[in-house]
């Protein structure tokens, strides 16, 4: 019989091969093909292709894809409901309400932000840092995890409201490239945006991994949490802070990536049969650094030569069913 460790460490394993496996595939196919040799020649042209482009997007199709699983991950845990995912406290809704004022307004703005695109992504983050604070603020006041789920709901929903007046106000060239925005996209990251993005990431990651012990508490409820010495509320501001890292500083970068966040801890849990944040953490950001490189390729391959869909596209197609299979589950 192979004990739990074992079978731990050779799930881990093949979990690492076949994300170095298929984040070197999602290089080599494109609108372009290329091979091994390709990869390593001295030629201008390929070393445009991968450096320049396809480096950098599957390097964003695994960062992304480990942040926003882990704060779905970790906002199920906090609200004890599968169906919980990383935008559930409105930080998706407030980058939409940031861009989209930022769009709107776009004509008052200093020329150098419009045209270099950092105009985008700075009034994402502060669209989702306002929701944010928000939310943090309300913590204070509301003890039941429950009620701030609902409460974190409806400012997505005031931010959302907000968003559709500015959308009928806007003009059509504005809209497009907001809407655009929203699909999702890796190919925007460049290796001067991963400089803003990954600290801000690992910050996100860091919290989380030294609050393992407290997350594990919570599996437990909060009642029992409290009996172990755990602060509820420090707790809950530090998840909280860590949400707003891990999927406000992708989805300001990349826009929001749809149903990842929600299905891949459902895919960790099931793989290694545990519930223990020391496994399901690492575990998480594995499966959801694979499941977003398996999107990004199937982007490239599923449409016509040299056209690519929107990542949300591929993203809802496979977490959906993921999704409703946990429903059924659970019902059962």
């Amino acid at each position: 019989m192979i004990n739990n460790n074992t079978k731990n460490f050779l799930i881990f394993t093949g979990l690492i091969i076949l994300c170095a496996f298929v984040f070197v595939v999602d290089i080599a196919l494109g609108s372009v093909n290329i091979g091994l040799r390709e990869m390593f020649s001295q030629d201008d042209i390929y070393h445009e292709i991968i450096w320049n482009l396809r480096l950098p997007k599957a390097v964003t199709a695994v960062i992304t894809g480990a942040a926003i699983s882990v704060a779905g991950l970790i906002m199920q845990t906090l609200f004890q409901n599968p169906l919980a995912g990383p935008y559930v406290l409105g930080v998706s809704s407030g980058a939409s309400l940031g861009v989209a004022v930022f769009l709107l307004g776009g004509s008052f703005l200093p020329a150098y932000f419009i045209q270099s695109g950092w105009g985008l992504v700075i009034a994402a983050i502060l669209g989702a840092v306002l929701v944010l604070f928000l939310v943090l603020g309300i913590s204070f006041k509301v003890r039941q995890a429950v009620s701030l789920l609902i409460i974190g709901i409806m400012f997505g929903q005031i931010a959302g409201s907000l968003v559709t007046i500015l959308q009928n106000q806007s003009n059509p060239d504005s809209l497009k490239v907001f809407i655009t925005w929203t699909f999702g996209s890796l190919q925007a990251v460049t290796w001067s945006y991963m400089k803003v993005m990954c600290p801000l990431i690992f910050c996100g990651l860091l919290i989380t991994f030294l609050i393992q012990k407290q997350l594990n508490g919570l599996l437990l409820g909060e009642h029992y949490a409290k009996g172990l010495g755990i602060s509820i509320v420090r707790t809950r501001i530090l998840i909280i802070i860590a949400v707003a890292l891990l999927a406000g500083a992708p989805t300001a970068f990349t826009g929001p990536i749809a149903f990842i966040g929600m299905a891949v801890p459902h895919l960790a849990r099931g793989l290694f049969r545990s519930s223990n944040h020391r496994i399901i953490i690492p575990a998480t950001m594995l499966c959801g650094a694979i499941l977003l490189l398996l999107c990004d390729l199937a982007t490239t391959q599923i449409p016509a030569e040299g056209q690519t869909l929107p990542i949300n596209a591929i993203s809802a197609l496979v977490g959906a069913p993921i999704v409703i299979w946990v429903i059924f589950k659970n019902k059962k």
